[in-house]
């Protein structure tokens, strides 16, 4: 108890420090929100990758999709790498900060809102935010507080308090700049962590062969390959269909979540963006691909504890069951490291939640002439008044983690991730396309919530995504353009010349006539 107590201590206080020696990095509301615009590529690439993963993925994905799918899980992680890392940075980063720069805009409402030329577009994309980032916040406090309450035997309540001072302070202090320092203490420390978990938990079952071994003997209760031995060991698992949902749930969703885009926003250069791509991907490879793999020997650890009195499983108690029987040393490891991801993504949450509801929806709407100032104290109490929602709902929350999380992935990405991808890239793209994108995705969402005619949350949301993706282009081509000069006027800054070195950019050859 007493190393657990001292690990805990050393990282508040460092938490806590950095928010205050970032005081002075917060003094306005673009220093506030986007650090300036000068974030280099490791502090983006953490403040991606941490903001990305949380308790959410490390307790309730990790434990409910390890055991549903065995080490297939781990595709899980290799998508979250491969899509919603690096090809999030390539196709996204550049262009992303490129036109947010040219737009002045801070936050995604506010994208859609001169992209499109609509104030009731942004005034709309901000209220769904707000609303569908709440049941994302209170998913990373659930699963953290399991694990403070294997760990330390601390009552749920307590620890969902606890942690949400801790985060709204440092935020409140510093602002982006507080969050992306953070982020990279605790991205190293995530970084290690899983390393040394997955190797403790797979040679306490007599190590990597051996476990695969035990775990190929168990025979399949899935469905679709019932009764089946080695399925649990198999490549793509005993359900691969409703695998790929869960791979395009998590690794396309980050391309619409305003908390994720938000990212590109602050990016320094270009060297910060192909720097970046490359650490967020091996940083996700780690993290992912750990968490799920740890995940998929989760059937090993099949016992009494992760059962309710009518068998079902417990999802959300699979991990910290694995965790249970490490050594203390390696369980504080393992809080530290949960404590990092969701304190990170927890940031990252209630920084865009206020920044949006005060920027996008008070601004010129409800309260006018807002002065810097004013922003300001509007962004820090609505930061409080957002973590206060979010505890409220995390204390009593209608259903377990990954749930939680598919709900409000599914909603966000679903309206958003469209028409922010098309935006970036195709002139024809509609203000009709953009609203039809937002009906569809939140929708989808909350209908399936009420009348369940798609089982599976995770499935709703990986629907409502793709959905998105067809319709707008569609609509786009049926509904009338926006005007012809003030479009060519958005995207005049992608054909503004620069001067690179010649080892950046090769310079083109006139033929000979």
């Amino acid at each position: 108890m007493t190393i657990k107590v001292i690990l805990l201590i050393i990282f508040f206080g460092t938490m806590f420090l950095v928010g205050m020696y970032t005081r002075k990095h917060a003094t306005n509301v673009n220093d506030f929100v986007l650090g300036g615009r000068t974030v280099g590529p490791w502090l983006t690439a953490f403040a991606y990758g941490t903001s990305y993963f949380s308790a959410v993925v490390f307790v309730g994905y990790a434990g409910q999709f390890g055991y549903k799918y065995g080490i297939a899980s781990t595709w899980i992680g290799i998508g979250n790498a491969l899509i919603g890392s690096l090809l999030a940075w390539v196709v996204l980063g550049r262009r992303t900060r490129i036109m947010s720069n040219h737009l002045s805009v801070t936050t995604m409402p506010d994208f859609f809102g001169k992209r499109y030329e609509s104030r009731a577009l942004r005034v709309t994309a901000s209220a769904i935010a707000f609303i569908f980032l709440i049941p994302y916040t209170a998913s990373v406090y659930n699963g953290l507080s399991r694990l403070f309450g294997m760990a330390f035997d601390i009552p749920y309540v307590v620890c969902v308090i606890a942690m949400a001072t801790l985060t709204c302070a440092y935020v409140l202090m510093g602002g982006y700049m507080a969050t992306a320092i953070n982020d990279f203490i605790q991205g190293i420390i995530m970084l290690g962590g899983i390393v040394a978990v997955v190797a403790a938990v797979v040679n306490g079952k007599g190590g990597f062969m051996e476990a695969v071994k035990s775990l190929a003997a168990i025979e399949s209760d899935v469905p679709v390959t019932l009764g089946q031995q080695g399925a649990f060991t198999s490549f793509f698992g005993p359900d691969p269909l409703n695998l790929l949902g869960v791979i395009i749930l998590t690794s396309l969703g980050t391309w619409g979540l305003p908390q994720m885009i938000h990212k590109f926003y602050a990016i320094k250069d270009e060297k910060s963006i192909k720097s970046g791509a490359v650490i967020s991907t091996v940083f996700a490879v780690v993290v992912s691909g750990g968490c799920y793999f740890l995940g998929g020997f989760a059937r090993l650890f099949d016992t009494v504890a992760i059962h309710n009195t009518d068998g079902s499983v417990i999802y959300d108690a699979i991990i910290p069951s694995m965790l249970s029987s490490l050594p203390d040393i390696l369980v504080g490891i393992v809080i530290v490291l949960v404590l990092s991801a969701s304190m990170s993504t927890l940031s990252a949450l209630v920084l865009t939640s206020s920044s949006t509801l005060t920027l996008d929806f008070l601004k010129d709407n409800i309260i006018k002439d807002m002065n810097d100032k004013k922003q300001l104290l509007w962004m820090r109490m609505l930061l409080v008044f957002f973590v206060v929602i979010s505890v409220i709902l995390a204390i009593n929350p209608p259903t377990f983690i990954a749930q939680l999380m598919g709900i409000s992935w599914g909603a966000l990405a679903g309206a958003f991730l469209a028409p922010f991808l098309y935006g970036l890239y195709w002139k024809g793209t509609t203000k009709a396309a953009v609203w039809i994108s937002f009906l569809s995705g939140v929708g989808i969402t909350v209908s399936n919530l009420m009348f369940k005619y798609i089982t599976s949350p995770i499935n709703a949301g990986a629907i409502a995504m793709v959905s998105g993706l067809i319709l707008v282009p569609i609509v786009s081509l049926m509904t009338p353009k926006l005007r012809k000069d003030y479009i060519n006027k958005v995207f005049s800054c992608y054909q503004e010349e620069v001067i690179v070195e010649k080892k950046n950019a090769l310079p083109e050859t006139k033929r000979k006539r």
